[in-house]
């Protein structure tokens, strides 16, 4: 892992990693960068970051997000983005259909795996280009 945030490296190879678990920290990841990403935007107050924040990380937003980004990616991101999709997280989604979850997911693991191969100049391109297509 390369300038990650903070001096914790995976236990085991990334490759070797389960999509789930890229998934996992994907999901915490693109957490932080949709709020630093509301708390930019002028004249929003306290009560309504949540609201926008929510906009832009539900399972629904983020399926459509990997639609809107999908043309830019790279043939090895769009085999993780197919490992992301297919793996079976035994969660049951709460407020989106299953195909919007495993797209939301398979988005995560993305994000995840781009954070522990130490891209994150490429991860922060592709969010950012989803969040302004989004904003659109």
């Amino acid at each position: 892992m390369s300038e990650g945030w903070f001096p914790y490296e995976p236990s085991k190879p990334v490759k070797l990693i389960s999509p789930i678990v890229l998934a996992y920290i994907g999901d915490a990841i693109y957490e932080v960068a949709v709020r630093q990403y509301v708390i930019s935007r002028p004249n929003l107050r306290p009560n309504h970051l949540h609201r926008a924040a929510t906009g832009l990380v539900s399972a629904k937003a983020q399926s459509k997000l990997l639609s809107l980004i999908e043309p830019e990616l790279t043939d090895e991101e769009k085999d993780i983005i197919r490992q992301g999709r297919n793996a079976k997280s035994g969660t049951i989604p709460k407020n989106a259909d299953v195909l919007e979850y495993r797209y939301a997911t398979a988005f995560e693991c993305l994000i995840g795996y781009l954070y522990y191969t130490g891209q994150q100049a490429r991860m922060q391109e592709l969010i950012h280009s989803g969040i302004q297509q989004m904003e659109r």
